[in-house]
Parts: C-alpha cells; structure tokens; sequence
C-alpha cells in the first residue's frame, strides 16, 4: 500500500453500492410492511365503526365466499389490488429518492465545471440521462396513483435537483477542486451509493415485475422484444459514459 492509496486494492466502491443496493432493500421492506400495516388498521377502524348488523353481513359472505380477495379486505388486510397498489407507491418514492441524489450530485460536477470542453459534453449527456430517467419515474408515478397534490410534489423534486446541483457547484466554483482527494472520495461515495440505489431499483422493482408480467410471459414474440429493447438501451446509455 502507497500512501496516496491506502486501502490499496481494497473495492471501495464496490462496498458503497453494495451499501446502496442493501440499504434500499431494506427501506424498500419496512415502508411495504408499513403501509400494509396502517392500510388494515384503517380497514379495521372503517369496520368497527359499521353496524353490527353490517358486520354480520360482511363476515357470513367472508365465510361462504370463494374469493381469497373477499377474506383478506374483511380481514383487514389488503386485497391483491391495494397491495400492487401500495407496491408501486413504494417503489415511486424509493426511486425518486435515488434519482434525486444522482442527479444533485451531477448537477454540482457540471455546475464546478469550468471548461467549455467539458460542460458541453456533459451538458449533452446530462439531458438524455434526465429525460430517460423522467420517462421512468413518471411511469411508476402514474401506476402509483397519488393524489394531484403528491404527483405534483414528486414532479417537483425531480425537476429542481438538477438545477439546484448545478447552482450549488456554481456557487462552490471559487473554492472546489473537482481533482482534490476530498471531492474524489465524497463524489465517489455518493456516485457509488446512489448506483447501488438504481441498479436495486431496475432489477427488482422494474424489471423483474415488467418481464414476469403474464402478458408478457404468455408471448414469446413480447419476451423477446423485451430482451431486445432491454439490451439496446444499456447500450445507449452505456454510450453516454463516452462524454460524461
């Protein structure tokens, strides 16, 4: 080991996204299992309140009912449909969570960035990756279904972060040196963590659930137009990383 390069071989970075990719496993699980929870305790508190004979009612056809549906929202718990409902509220707000730290953090590199050499191509690629990325999260937004008050505070996170990165590197210009150990590791570490965020995010939460869809698995034409147009936007995006 150097001393300009303690840990050596050490996969630093690796452990950061390994760290993102953990830590939205697990966020990922406890805002399920809490939503699930308030949504039957507010089923609960909704039955308690309906008359007794209503009640009655309700658990007769629970008991002589053949839908598996039907036993869960009397129980209490969500039906199959609140529960993909509450899945995709989930998901929309981890990912934005994830895309919101990438992108402050390529907003204070482009906003740093003093040379015309460099903020052009990364200007360039910049708007694709935020335009790929939009076209994601409010697709999830959209299955989510949030009221227009949470639709409209999502849009606005993602559409001020970049901005505000870019202000923030403006700002920090004088004094940041985009080359010093201490920006290297602090944008390493974020870069890194936020990766493991995404990739968490399109394997499990996107991907996965798109491509087990029965529609798709009944065809075999879709799953390999699925394939295919998988495979060729890695690699346009992939192409971004030639001027980034």
């Amino acid at each position: 080991m150097s001393p300009r390069n303690p840990l050596g071989q050490f996969p630093v970075r690796r452990i950061h996204r390994h760290g993102g990719g953990d830590g939205t496993l697990a966020v990922d699980s406890f805002a399920t299992a809490y939503f699930s929870k308030a949504h039957g305790q507010e089923e609960e508190n909704r039955g308690g309140a309906e008359d007794p004979e209503e009640r009655g009612e309700a658990h007769t056809h629970a008991t002589h009912g053949h839908s598996h549906g039907a036993i869960s929202a009397a129980a209490g718990g969500p039906s199959s449909g609140e529960a993909q409902l509450i899945r995709h509220r989930v998901i929309s707000q981890v990912l934005e969570v994830g895309i919101v730290v990438h992108s402050v953090i390529i907003g204070i590199s482009l906003g740093a960035s003093e040379s015309p050499k460099t903020v052009r191509p990364l200007l360039a690629a910049l708007t694709f990756h935020q335009f790929f990325e939009g076209m994601g999260l409010g697709g999830c937004i959209a299955q989510a279904k949030f009221k227009s008050r949470g639709v409209a505070m999502m849009v606005l996170f993602f559409s001020v972060t970049t901005p505000l990165g870019i202000g923030i590197g403006m700002g920090i210009s004088n004094v940041y040196k985009e080359n010093s150990p201490t920006a290297l590791i602090v944008e390493g570490v974020f870069n890194s963590a936020s990766s493991g965020i995404l990739i968490y995010m399109a394997l499990v939460d996107l991907l996965a659930a798109d491509f087990m869809h029965p529609k798709v698995q009944a065809s075999g034409r879709l799953q390999i137009g699925v394939q295919i147009a998988l495979l060729l936007g890695a690699g346009f995006m992939s192409l971004l990383a030639i001027w980034a």
